[in-house]
């Protein structure tokens, strides 16, 4: 058993003591950025929120992500994004039918878009097929031949599969034709 005396330390304690003591401190701010470093991870081990297909890929074929894409090249088939953002870039050429999220039209598109939440054709966005939105945007400039559907829920069972869409939209609707001479935003409900 060790026993030690009121005020008494061992040597090695204080050899420990006197050898920090001489050390350089950090600045006060130091440890704050070592602690944001620590909270924040590096870029390259953080996870990628957008994937890109720039501008001279060509992918035929299908695609499903489990996050947000942008389309600078050209792809045929079909495009899946369930719960996230398709954007399709100025120098973007789709020729596919899309779900996803949110959809953004910079480029160009044929074929059927779903929406879950809303699709956008911006001012330089040109789209040739049908639209499945709650929520449709057609920018001022924007060019838009097809049908919208905005009266089913999207998601639900009442909702044809987007294969079906352009039987059934020809059948119920009237072709639409939007050249972009003012910004229209069409709303359901």
């Amino acid at each position: 058993m060790f026993i030690r005396q009121k005020g008494s330390r061992d040597k090695d304690a204080e050899a420990r003591d006197n050898a920090t003591a001489h050390q350089p401190q950090p600045a006060p701010d130091a440890g704050k950025a070592q602690d944001e470093r620590r909270a924040n991870p590096s870029t390259t081990s953080a996870v990628r929120t957008t994937a890109m297909i720039g501008m001279t890929v060509k992918i035929q074929g299908d695609i499903s992500s489990d996050e947000n894409l942008v389309i600078e090249g050209q792809v045929d088939g079909t495009i899946t994004l369930n719960s996230h953002e398709l954007t399709i870039g100025q120098s973007g050429r789709v020729n596919a039918n899309v779900t996803a999220k949110i959809i953004k039209i910079d480029g160009q598109v044929n074929g059927d878009l779903v929406g879950k939440e809303k699709i956008i054709i911006s001012k330089t966005g040109t789209v040739r097929g049908n639209l499945v939105a709650p929520t449709v945007i057609l920018e001022e400039g924007g060019k838009f031949k097809g049908t919208i559907d905005m009266g089913s829920a999207v998601g639900s069972s009442a909702e044809p599969p987007i294969a079906d869409f352009a039987n059934a939209a020809r059948a119920q609707r009237s072709v639409v034709e939007a050249k972009g001479e003012g910004s229209t935003v069409i709303k359901h409900g």
